[in-house]
């Protein structure tokens, strides 16, 4: 478990190495404030007189506490700095990875557990790098070398100085047995709570317009409880071995104080050494508990170290190294199969040719597959049987980067950071001149609501875009996609939220957008696409027909009833009890 997260420490290590050096030198000057104490009172026993030998030894004390406070603090100053760097070594691990892992493993972690991993769990390696590696070195090696010092004086006292040692640790072993047993259910109702508070929270709207606040509340209250009785019910479980042992280990003079004073009294044991041995078992009693103490964690550590590493060591995407050395910017997927469970093949041996600078469409039914065949494309998941190729290239043997960087895309739904609308936008291009980002947000149509906000485009899009509409949103996301400037597009209903007014201009910048590219068009509204160049009718998985619009509506069944359905939803109405009128007229 150490050498795992040392290997986090990386160049930092040495602090931490150095702290340990220095609590261990600390924790002797310590011990040394006992030996001055022993050899106080031995004076007095012995009739000393001279103030100025009580003198010396209360400097030598006083010298000693402050070398054994210094050492203490600089030796935690330096663990604590090498340990937030490894926690953020650790996050920029964890992120990294993540990143090339599929979208299905994150999103079956859920929100809350990734939550928990990145900030919970990380954070309590603090405790193991900054406490127990340095405390826990020196208050037992420290301890131990005293304890084999008391053999060399009187092996008898020695001994009745360990006589407590046994208790504490039966009850800790015990402790540690019961703790454990409960542990994964202590965990697994941690995750449950943190997921469903993400959920309530981001579904408080729809909890609100429904009125489902005591359905929601009530669910809510629940996992909170029961995490509240899980806690309880393992520390119930812990409680009474902990204070058997919390009042047993730091006893070491329990024995050697009664029986150490016969052996005094018969002549078994000399009053100088008895007085010694008392003194440093005084000095090791509370840095054995202490030590003690960081073992507690241990086994809570151990469970998180667990999950931080099945979740580092999930299968990351099947990448290459190579750029991009595609012959065009031709797609094809060849028997491409693909399940986002392991069970149920949402696609189902799909072939398909899409030809280079011409616009594609993928249509279907809800569920066809058509949105899973975009995602395996920009590489969001791996292929379960088949291969993607991009100019004769298997993507698989680029890096994501090279594939990134040859693919704009352009979905439904589009995440804006809590920052300037400008920076959101310079995302399509990093290096980007502010005038640069301006020219896409123009031509992604941005200009008419930019216009209306008091910043413009420096004005932020707060969490997750919260202060615009998705119409916005989107066309945020299309300027993009025109910054990046990439050779294929995909458009997965990226004017999905377009009211009729601005349609028409959005549909103007996409056409800039998409001039002379390789462009794969997802859309539901099918009057969008009807001049495709091509036009690809997906069900069930499968590629039921391909063909131009007319060619289609022809000799395609399923084609046609889409486009019959897509026609009659323009005169969607509301009807009453005698008459019906379009939706357009129930709101003028």
């Amino acid at each position: 478990m150490f050498k795992k997260v040392l290997e986090y420490t990386g160049e930092y290590k040495k602090y931490t190495f150095l702290a340990m050096f220095l609590l261990f030198v600390g924790l002797s000057f310590n011990v040394c404030q006992f030996i001055a104490v022993y050899k106080m009172i031995l004076g007095a026993i012995d009739g000393e007189t001279n103030l100025a030998y009580y003198g010396t030894w209360a400097a030598v004390m006083l010298v000693c506490g402050f070398i054994y406070v210094a050492l203490y603090i600089y030796g935690l100053d330096r663990s604590h700095y090498s340990a937030y760097q490894t926690l953020k070594n650790l996050r920029l691990s964890l992120q990294g990875k993540m990143e090339k892992l599929p979208l299905g493993v994150i999103q079956e972690l859920g929100v809350g557990s990734l939550k928990k991993v990145f900030i919970d769990d990380i954070d309590n390696m603090e405790v193991l790098i900054a406490h127990a590696l340095p405390e826990g070195f020196s208050n037992i090696t420290v301890p131990l070398i005293v304890i084999i010092s008391m053999f060399f004086i009187d092996w008898k006292l020695a001994l009745l100085c360990l006589a407590a040692l046994p208790i504490g640790m039966v009850a800790m072993m015990a402790m540690y047995g019961a703790g454990t047993s409960k542990m994964g259910d202590y965990y697994a109702s941690a995750q449950k709570m943190n997921d469903t508070i993400v959920e309530y929270i981001n579904g408080m709207e729809v909890v609100k317009i429904f009125g489902r606040d005591g359905e929601s509340y009530k669910r809510f209250s629940k996992d909170v409880m029961s995490y509240r009785d899980f806690t309880l019910a393992w520390y119930k479980m812990c409680w009474p071995w902990m204070a058997l042992y919390g009042s047993f280990l730091p006893c070491v003079a329990l024995l050697t104080l009664p029986v150490g004073g016969y052996f005094v009294y018969t002549g078994s044991s000399s009053l100088p050494n008895f007085l010694l041995i008392l003194c440093m078992s005084f000095s090791i009693g509370p840095t054995i508990m202490r030590a003690l103490t960081f073992m507690s964690v241990l086994p809570q550590l151990n469970f998180k170290i667990t999950a931080l590493e099945n979740i580092l060591s999930a299968a990351p995407l099947n990448h290459g190294d190579k750029s991009f050395e595609g012959k065009d910017h031709s797609i094809e997927f060849k028997d491409v199969k693909f399940s986002y469970d392991g069970k149920v093949e949402v696609l189902d041996g799909v072939n398909l040719t899409i030809p280079e600078n011409a616009v594609t469409a993928l249509v279907g039914e809800s569920g066809s597959g058509k949105s899973t065949l975009a995602k395996l494309l920009v590489h969001f998941y791996d292929v379960t049987e088949g291969k993607i190729t991009l100019g004769g290239q298997d993507i698989t043997d680029m890096t994501l980067e090279a594939l990134n960087n040859e693919i704009s895309f352009a979905s439904q739904e589009q995440f804006l950071f809590n920052m300037s609308i400008l920076e959101n936008i310079r995302l399509g291009k990093p290096d980007a001149t502010d005038q640069e980002v301006m020219e896409a947000a123009i031509k992604a149509q941005c200009g008419d609501f930019l216009d209306r906000l008091e910043r413009g485009i420096y004005s932020m899009a707060g969490d997750s875009g919260k202060m615009l509409s998705g119409g916005e949103r989107q066309r945020i996301a299309l300027a993009r996609a025109i910054l990046k400037n990439a050779p294929i597009i995909v458009l997965d209903e990226a004017t999905a939220f377009m009211d009729p007014e601005n349609e028409e201009k959005m549909n103007a910048a996409i056409a800039e957008l998409i001039a002379d590219k390789t462009v794969i068009v997802i859309a539901h509204r099918l009057y969008s696409i009807k001049n495709a160049n091509k036009i690809v009718v997906m069900k069930n998985g499968k590629i039921s027909a391909e063909g131009t619009h007319d060619e289609l509506l022809a000799k395609s069944d399923e084609y046609a009833n889409l486009w019959a359905l897509s026609e009659g939803s323009k005169e969607w109405s509301v009807s009453g009890k005698d008459e019906a009128v379009t939706l357009k007229e129930a709101f003028v």
